[in-house]
């Protein structure tokens, strides 16, 4: 089993990076939340080792997955451990949503966020809410940067930027952000505004 890669990274896509290890070139795929994050050259990745087997050919595909963090690799998991997520899917959740975002909604039992996800329909969406929300206890959130998710404004405001062709993961950061420094409660509109001066 491989816990972790650390090395020189050679290249990276919105989707998998390059790690030089002493001579030796590990192709890991990421999420695009990881892909945005890593900058220096040196870098350590955490890793999930996956094998997927072909029924048909028997053929078997093995791949590394990168993360930055315990807990983004930790989500990975437990989304893979719900029958129907394949590595795509989970991958393509993480690259949708941040680790926040993912636990919150999920406790919220909020199946909606995960329907916006290619591969993932109103069926399976219920599934991850529901197996999850078992798993995932509230002392696991991180209060850092926080911001409820009661808060419709930000909800809309998020949904507008993302309609304008931003970054679901920047937007949200940059909302929690202005929110956490206002001292009087914002509307849509002003929310819009203040974030289309950062983005």
């Amino acid at each position: 089993m491989i816990s972790f890669i650390k090395g020189r990274l050679v290249e990276k896509s919105p989707d998998t990076a390059i790690i030089d290890c002493n001579g030796v070139g590990y192709e890991v795929r990421i999420s695009a939340l990881t892909f945005e994050s890593l900058k220096d050259e040196s870098c350590t990745l955490l890793v999930h080792y996956a094998v997927t087997v072909d029924v048909r050919s028997g053929a078997s595909n093995h791949q590394l997955f990168g993360f930055l963090s315990r807990s983004e690799r930790d989500i990975f998991r437990q989304l893979i451990s719900v029958s129907g997520v394949s590595t795509s899917i989970a991958l393509s959740v993480m690259s949708n949503l941040s680790v926040d975002q993912l636990q919150r909604a999920i406790l919220d039992r909020d199946d909606k966020i995960f329907k916006s996800v290619k591969g993932i329909g109103p069926k399976l969406a219920q599934r991850i809410v529901m197996e999850l929300s078992e798993k995932i206890s509230l002392p696991e959130i991180s209060a850092e940067n926080s911001v409820p998710s009661g808060n419709m404004a930000k909800q809309e405001a998020l949904a507008a930027l993302c309609a304008l062709g931003f970054d679901r993961v920047r937007a949200d950061r940059t909302l929690n952000a202005i929110l956490k420094e206002a001292d009087d409660e914002l509307g849509v509109e002003q929310l819009i505004k203040k974030s289309l001066q950062t983005l």
